[in-house]
């Protein structure tokens, strides 16, 4: 073998090694997926919110054209457990039970009532209209202040109560009394309206069973085929051992195929039954109603502050809507949240209590950011109304505030350790950009004439914990799972390189920059990397891919296992060089000797010596291969500065962003091109949520904003051109030095549009516009705002 320069690769704008499948149309989703004898799984669900089943009768379906069985929920009941929970958040939170098809009562539209098997996905779905149900109409459980009190209608009866869990957290100074000393206190409500994932590969699964030996593979689009594996066992009743779960390529999940769903552990039982391959794969209008949605509270928030801007305490309510069942994560969902309110701040106390709420809809469950976005806009929202209280620049409010770079690290008041950071830095960078003075400028000019359509200036600094992690904090908080990640090497005898992954992607880049990760720690070529992932058999542990940990833990572990494997190589070259360890120096992939460099072996020459085994180190396996199991010491912390400027026209409430800056620190970055897409992506979803997106119920509670036609969801012409920057403060806490990037954008965003809408209307008199802002919501905001104040035209402070 010879020689081969390799220029490192940690830092280099790869394009990905994903994308040639991709768009050549090679890729294999779910739905690709078919073998021989494949039936096709369709699902009733209920019309109705909340009602009683008081008859169901599934064999006129029967009768219908390629129907092979259909079954009602009490058929199923037999082979099918509930399905689970893995945050139980406190002892005495009220778990019901959650059936995968509805046995004796619905609790939301969309619920499964029946299941028919067909021999092809058009028969099974024209045959569900042959099924008789009949339903008794029960009240529909919609408000969530309403939904607390005594007499309300009750989601399950059983429970006795619509009041899922309370938790606090109080921490620092006591609140009151921070509250007597304080010289401002504001108070404000706001509201995370509910939002629905839309990734471009609706969910699907499909269940193939071996009989001789009672195994089964199970194929989903899902992001979490190892969790899934194990839930599913639990679920169903198959050993663990005989389930082999795979997540070929998935087109997308924001969090919403981080889930173990009923249509799953249907699949496996109809799949058992018949002993017959089965597929379902979801409607977009299907998808609405029954893959989990986000977000979903009300957030009541208190502020104590001095004259001169600074913060002495924040307290923090919320109500947050669990939706009719919990699923995996959706009682913790929130309370990742509760260490973020006080974002990048120093305070003196600090209180947080959550209340989850069982209501007759779609259940929520963790949805891109999961809990660090409400958290986010809530306290970014409210230090710009106290920097319109105290006559500041929102920019110089926080600059008061915030933990400065030599500071770090440092213990925030909601326990955490943030490892490395530097807000002054990114938001330096980000007014340069965006050329902030300048447009404050301009705005004041157009106040001073009152012109019609307003200029306002968004502003969010923010913080996030990613990485979830470590597995002893996650017991702490009553997850039932940990938090570690797994990654193994095997050096093939040819010298090329398979990294097996536990993490599971599904659009973020993983198999590129895993090669990038082992290429530079192996000093092998990028090309010469292979990353196998998705699939329980081939990557037997792991936990995952969420909460922006993939990198962070997962390619800190691939990089563990590569190190591991320089350091086995390193007793094979000491042995074959006839040279002590310590004399050897290893670089780009060359073991070589300390003052003779002629006396040297390619790692590659190195795998293929151990393979052959004829001279190697007595006691030697034949193998270089190795495996990291790591655990972080703590989460990660990327941070950054979004800047928002929109224009806002007061006759038709219409609002323009013109300009958006953002510069995030992610810490080290691996891959440049793959930072930026995962920034514009986010960005995109956060300003959905500002501008664009809600799912909306009626009053009966149907869900009326169940297809694309209502439910808005931007495409790149409704989005502004975005100006991205970083800075780049390595974290301490993992051996890459990064911090992460999937949801920064979104957690970031939303605040900065809502910002600058009411900047452009506060000399208006308004102070909210609740999200999305519609049109026709700033609209009326403006009419309704306060007629002494609507007269000001004095601009921004």
């Amino acid at each position: 073998m010879t020689d081969q320069a390799v220029e490192r690769e940690v830092g280099r704008a790869r394009l990905r090694k994903e994308d040639a499948r991709l768009i050549t149309g090679q890729t294999n989703w779910t739905d690709n997926i078919t073998v021989t004898g494949l039936l096709h799984l369709a699902i009733l669900r209920s019309p109705m919110a909340h009602a009683r089943i008081e008859r169901i009768d599934v064999s006129p379906a029967l009768e219908r054209p390629g129907v092979v069985a259909a079954f009602s929920g009490p058929d199923l009941a037999g082979g099918l457990g509930s399905l689970p929970c893995a945050w139980p958040v406190t002892e005495d939170m009220v778990l019901p039970d959650h059936p995968p098809v509805a046995v004796d009562e619905v609790r939301h539209a969309g619920d499964p009532v029946a299941v028919v098997v067909a021999r092809d996905r058009y028969a099974a779905a024209d045959a569900l209209e042959a099924i008789e149900v009949d339903y008794e109409p029960l009240p529909p459980v919609l408000d969530l202040e309403e939904a607390l009190a005594e007499d309300a209608p009750l989601v399950h009866a059983d429970k006795g109560t619509n009041r899922a869990y309370v938790w606090p957290l109080r921490t620092g100074e006591d609140f009151e009394a921070v509250r007597q000393r304080a010289d401002v206190v504001l108070e404000r409500r706001y509201r995370q309206q509910r939002l629905i994932a839309n990734a471009m590969e609706p969910r699907a699964v499909v269940v193939t069973p071996l009989a001789a030996s009672g195994e089964f593979t199970v194929y989903s689009s899902t992001q979490i085929p190892h969790i899934l594996r194990i839930m599913l066992s639990v679920v169903t009743g198959v050993p663990e051992h005989k389930l082999r779960v795979i997540a070929p390529d998935v087109g997308g999940g924001f969090g919403s195929k981080l889930q173990v769903y009923g249509e799953e552990a249907i699949a496996v039982e109809v799949a058992r039954r018949l002993g017959r391959p089965v597929k379902w794969t979801e409607s977009r209008s299907e998808g609405y109603l029954a893959t989990h949605h986000g977000r979903g509270m009300i957030q009541d928030i208190e502020i104590a502050a001095t004259r001169e801007g600074r913060l002495l305490g924040l307290k923090v309510d919320l109500i947050a809507d669990m939706g009719a069942y919990l699923m995996l994560v959706t009682p913790g969902t929130p309370l990742l949240g509760a260490f973020m309110y006080p974002g990048i701040y120093k305070m003196d106390s600090y209180e947080f209590s959550c209340t989850g709420v069982f209501t007759t809809r779609t259940p929520t469950d963790a949805y891109r950011g999961a809990g660090r976005p409400e958290a986010t806009y809530a306290i970014e929202r409210a230090m710009d109304e106290l920097a319109a209280e105290v006559g500041l620049d929102p920019v110089e409010v926080r600059r008061r505030n915030w933990i400065r770079h030599e500071e770090f690290p440092y213990a925030s008041i909601a326990g955490l350790t943030y490892d490395s950071g530097n807000y002054e830095a990114a938001t330096d960078k980000a007014l340069a950009l965006f050329g902030y003075d300048d447009l404050r400028a301009e705005q004041r000019k157009r106040n001073e004439r009152g012109d019609g359509v307003r200029l306002g200036i968004g502003v969010s600094t923010y913080t996030e914990m990613c990485g979830l992690a470590p597995s002893r904090v996650l017991r702490d908080l009553r997850y039932s799972a940990g938090g570690w990640e797994a990654a193994s090497i095997r050096m093939l005898p040819t010298g090329k390189v398979e990294v097996v992954t536990g993490t599971s992607p599904h659009g973020q880049g993983h198999v590129t920059c895993w090669s990038q990760i082992a290429a530079d720690v192996l000093g092998v070529p990028f090309e010469d990397v292979e990353v196998l992932h998705g699939d329980t058999r081939a990557a037997p542990q792991g936990m995952d891919t969420y909460g922006s940990r993939s990198l962070v833990v997962g390619g800190s572990a691939v990089h563990r296992a590569a190190e591991k494997v320089v350091d086995k190589a390193r007793k094979v070259a000491a042995h074959l060089l006839e040279a002590s360890e310590d004399d050897l120096e290893f670089k780009g992939g060359v073991f070589s000797v300390k003052g003779s460099p002629e006396a040297r072996r390619t790692i590659q020459e190195i795998a293929f010596e151990t393979f052959t085994s004829h001279d190697v180190p007595d006691g030697m396996e034949p193998t270089l291969n190795s495996e990291y199991l790591l655990d972080p010491e703590n989460f990660s912390y990327p941070h950054g500065t979004h800047l928002c400027a929109v224009e806002v026209d007061t006759e038709t409430g219409q609002t323009r962003i013109r300009s958006y800056v953002c510069v995030d620190d992610v810490g080290r970055v691996i891959n440049p091109v793959i930072v930026e897409g995962q920034v514009h992506g986010g960005l995109a979803q956060g300003i959905a949520q500002a501008l664009y997106e809600e799912a909306v119920y009626d009053t009966e509670g149907n869900l009326v904003s169940g297809t694309m036609a209502d439910y808005l969801v931007p495409s790149a012409a409704d989005l502004p051109e975005f100006v991205t920057d970083r800075t780049e403060t390595p974290a301490v806490s993992n051996p890459l030095g990064a911090k992460g990037v999937g949801e920064a954008g979104t957690i970031a965003s939303t605040p900065a549009v809502v910002n600058a809408i009411v900047d452009a209307l506060r000399p208006l008199g308004v102070h909210d516009v609740r999200m999305p802002c519609t049109p026709e919501r700033v609209w009326e905001a403006v009419r309704s705002a306060p007629p002494a104040r609507s007269a000001q035209k004095e601009g921004s402070a």
